[in-house]
C-alpha cells in the first residue's frame, strides 16, 4: 500500500487528493444544509464548456482552463436563479434543465476540437478524474484554492451560519442573502474546478455531499460539523487513495466508497441516530413502559398486603421468567419495592411513583373527554401512550387547565400528587425527581448544562466531586459545588 509513495507523482497525488478532500468536506456542510446538493452536481458538469472554451482559446494552460470553469459555474449559478425566479418551472427542474444543457454544450465543443483541431480530450479522465496525472501547477492550483476556499469559510463563518439557518432575520440586520449566496456558489465552483483532476466531475459531487452527511450524523453543532466533515473527507481521500494504488484500481471510486463506508458506519453507530443506537433506545423505552405497567398493576392489586412472584406472573401476562425478574430487580435498585424471598411489596416510594402514573393516566382520559371529545371506549389505549411519553409538568399543566378534577371519566379517583422541594445533593441514587422552576443560585449553571426548568431526570452516581443524573436519556455530570445549589421537586 505504501510503496506507491516513493514515487514523486504518487506524493503529489495523495497530497492533491487530501487537499480537495478537506476542503469538499467543510464547503460540503453548508451545501447540504442549504439542500444544495443537486446544484452541486449541477455546478460540476455545467464547467464543461468553459473548460473547452479555456483550451481553444489558451491550450493546456492550467490558469486558463481554471477561469473558463468558473466563470461557466459563475453563469449556471446565475442562469438557473435567472429562471426560477421568472418562470413557473419547478426549482429542480430549472436546475435539469441549465445543467444538461450546459454540458451537452461543452460535449459539443470537445467532439468539435477532436475532429475539427485533431486535439484530443479524454472524457473519461474528466468524468472520472486522473489524480495520478497531477502535476506541480496542478498541485499549486488546488492548494491554493483549498485554502482560500476553507479560510472563506472560517472568515465568514456567521455570515453562511445566518443566511442558512434564517435568512429572514440576515436581511433584517442588513445581510445580503443574494450576495452570500453567489459567494457560496463561487466558492462551489473553485472546489469543483480544484477537484477535476483528483475525483472528476461525477465523484466530486460524492466527496461534497458524503463527509458533511457523515458529520451530520455525529452532531448537531454546526462548528463541529465543519470540522468533522473536513476530517472525514481528509480520511476517505487519503485512504482510498492508498486503497486504490494497493489494489490498483482506480483511486477516485475507491475515495467515494471509503466515504460511503464511513457514512455507513455513522449511520448504524452513530450516538444519537444512528439506526442501532435509536433501535437500543426503542428497547430501552419498551422495557422502562413495561416497568411501570407492572409497578402500576402491583400498585392496584395489592398496595398493604404482600404478592408473590407467580400471582404477578399469572395476572400481569409476562411470559418470561427471566424478564419479569429483571424488572422486579430493577424495581427494587430504585427502591420502589421490596423484593425477597419471592415476595414483593410496594415502598413509600414506590406507591409515590404509581401515584404519578395512574395520575398522569386519569388525567389524560379526562382530556381527551373533556376537551378532545374522545369516545369514552377509545380513550383508554391513547391515555396509555400519553402516560409514558409526556413529562409530568405536562400534566400538571393539564390538570389545572380541566380545573383539578377529583375522578376521571370512568369514575375512579385522580390521585393528588403532593411535591417536596429538596436540593440535587439530599436525593439519593435511583430516585427520580423534576429540575423545580424556582431556582435562585443555579439559574447560570443550569443553562450552561443545557438543563430546563420542568426537566424530568433520575440520579445516577452520587461522589465526593460531582453528581450524575441522566436526563433525556444522556448522562449528565454536575460538580459537587453546583449540585448543592440546585433545587428540584420530588
Amino acid at each position: 500500500m505504501f510503496e506507491i509513495l516513493h514515487y514523486d507523482y504518487a506524493i503529489r497525488a495523495l497530497i492533491a487528493a487530501s487537499v480537495v478532500g478537506i476542503t469538499c468536506g467543510i464547503l460540503g456542510c453548508f451545501v447540504i444544509l442549504r439542500r444544495m446538493a443537486l446544484i452541486g452536481d449541477a455546478l460540476s458538469h455545467a464547467i464543461l464548456p468553459g473548460v473547452v472554451v479555456g483550451f481553444m482559446l489558451f491550450g493546456h494552460n492550467p490558469l486558463a482552463i481554471f477561469a473558463g470553469a468558473v466563470l461557466a459555474g459563475l453563469l449556471t449559478s446565475a442562469l438557473i436563479t435567472w429562471i426560477q425566479h421568472n418562470s413557473i418551472t419547478k426549482d429542480d427542474a430549472s436546475i435539469g434543465i441549465v445543467f444538461t444543457a450546459m454540458f451537452a454544450l461543452g460535449i459539443i465543443g470537445i467532439s468539435w476540437l477532436t475532429k475539427k483541431q485533431g486535439i484530443h480530450l479524454d472524457m473519461k479522465d474528466f468524468l472520472f478524474g486522473n489524480v495520478l496525472g497531477v502535476s506541480d501547477a496542478d498541485l499549486w492550483l488546488t492548494g491554493i484554492i483549498g485554502i482560500y476556499v476553507v479560510a472563506s469559510i472560517f472568515l465568514f463563518f456567521k455570515y453562511f451560519f445566518i443566511t442558512t439557518f434564517d435568512p429572514l432575520i440576515a436581511l433584517t440586520i442588513g445581510i445580503s442573502v443574494a450576495v452570500v449566496h453567489y459567494f457560496l456558489m463561487f466558492l462551489l465552483s473553485l472546489t469543483i474546478v480544484a477537484s477535476l483532476q483528483s475525483v472528476g466531475v461525477i465523484l466530486v459531487v460524492a466527496m461534497l455531499i458524503i463527509p458533511a452527511s457523515t458529520a451530520y450524523l455525529l452532531t448537531d453543532k454546526l462548528k463541529k460539523m465543519v470540522i468533522l466533515s473536513g476530517i472525514i473527507g481528509f480520511v476517505s481521500a487519503t485512504f482510498g487513495f492508498l486503497i486504490a494504488a494497493s489494489y490498483e484500481t482506480t483511486p477516485g471510486p475507491a475515495m467515494t466508497l471509503t466515504g460511503a463506508f464511513l457514512f455507513g458506519v455513522s449511520l448504524l453507530f452513530s450516538p444519537k441516530r444512528g439506526v442501532i443506537v435509536r433501535y437500543l433506545m426503542k428497547l430501552r423505552k419498551k422495557y422502562v413502559i413495561q416497568q411501570q405497567d407492572l409497578l402500576k398493576y402491583i400498585y392496584k392489586n395489592n398496595v398493604l398486603n404482600n404478592l408473590t412472584f407467580e400471582q404477578i406472573k399469572f395476572e400481569a401476562n409476562f411470559v418470561s421468567n427471566g424478564l419479569l425478574r429483571l424488572h422486579l430487580l430493577h424495581l427494587k435498585y430504585h427502591k420502589h419495592i421490596n423484593y425477597t424471598k419471592n415476595i414483593v411489596k410496594l415502598t413509600s416510594s414506590g406507591i409515590h411513583e404509581a401515584d404519578i402514573l395512574i395520575r398522569a393516566h386519569r388525567v389524560w382520559e379526562s382530556y381527551l373527554v373533556n376537551q378532545m371529545n374522545v369516545p369514552m371506549d377509545k380513550i383508554h389505549e391513547s391515555a396509555e401512550a400519553l402516560e409514558h411519553l409526556l413529562p409530568r409538568h405536562f400534566v400538571d399543566k393539564i390538570e389545572k387547565d380541566l380545573g383539578y378534577p377529583s375522578n376521571d371519566p370512568h369514575g375512579s379517583p385522580i390521585p393528588k400528587i403532593k411535591y417536596t422541594s429538596s436540593k440535587l445533593t439530599q436525593l439519593s441514587v435511583g430516585q427520580s425527581g423534576i429540575i423545580s422552576e424556582k431556582q435562585t443560585d443555579a439559574l447560570k449553571e443550569l443553562w450552561k448544562l443545557g438543563i430546563l426548568p420542568h426537566t424530568n431526570f433520575v440520579v445516577q452516581q452520587i461522589g465526593t466531586q460531582s453528581v450524575t443524573i441522566r436526563v433525556n436519556q444522556a448522562e449528565v455530570e454536575i460538580n459537587i459545588v453546583d449540585a448543592e445549589k440546585i433545587n428540584v421537586k420530588i
